[in-house]
């Protein structure tokens, strides 16, 4: 959650300093951005149909009593929370969007956008992980994480070759 947060901060910090006209600036790196996002967005869908169509494969063997798995657990999840951001070409997109918006408040007023645009996204990661726990009783069951690994699979795959296609 707070992962998530703190990049989605700078993502707007960097919209609001202006890195939106960088972006609109280099054509050529936005178009080689949406093919390593698209294939990176189908490479984690095909993962996801994995999962979702092989249920053993959601039994690990880290338990509780083997000290590396907390440890590797954490650091896949942020490290692919990283990856579904900063990999993510829309999110440039976003930055050039947001950054045209917050200075066409006028100086002072851009960093109130700003200081708003991060705040409603606290706000919306922090109910996204506190919710969670509201839906610990339903994703106890395996095949919960089928359907929502499917689900998953399938968003993926449509936005990645939405985006390896131009759409």
């Amino acid at each position: 959650m707070a992962v998530c947060a703190l990049s989605d901060a700078v993502l707007i910090a960097a919209g609001v300093l202006g890195t939106g006209a960088l972006i609109t600036a280099a054509p050529a790196a936005v178009v080689v951005l949406r093919y390593v996002g698209a294939a990176f967005l189908v490479t984690y869908g095909i993962m996801a149909a994995r999962r979702a169509l092989r249920p053993q494969s959601l039994i690990t063997n880290d338990g509780p009593a083997n000290d590396g798995g907390a440890k590797r657990g954490v650091a896949a999840a942020v490290t692919t929370v990283l990856a579904l951001t900063w990999l993510n070409p829309h999110v440039y997109l976003d930055i050039a969007l947001l950054g045209s918006i917050a200075s066409a408040q006028g100086t002072p007023l851009q960093w109130w956008f700003g200081a708003g645009a991060m705040l409603g996204s606290i706000l919306w990661f922090c109910s996204l992980g506190f919710g969670a726990r509201f839906l610990r009783g339903f994703f106890a069951k395996p095949l919960s994480w089928r359907f929502l690994d499917g689900g998953i699979a399938v968003t993926m795959v449509a936005l990645g070759a939405g985006l390896a296609l131009g759409a």
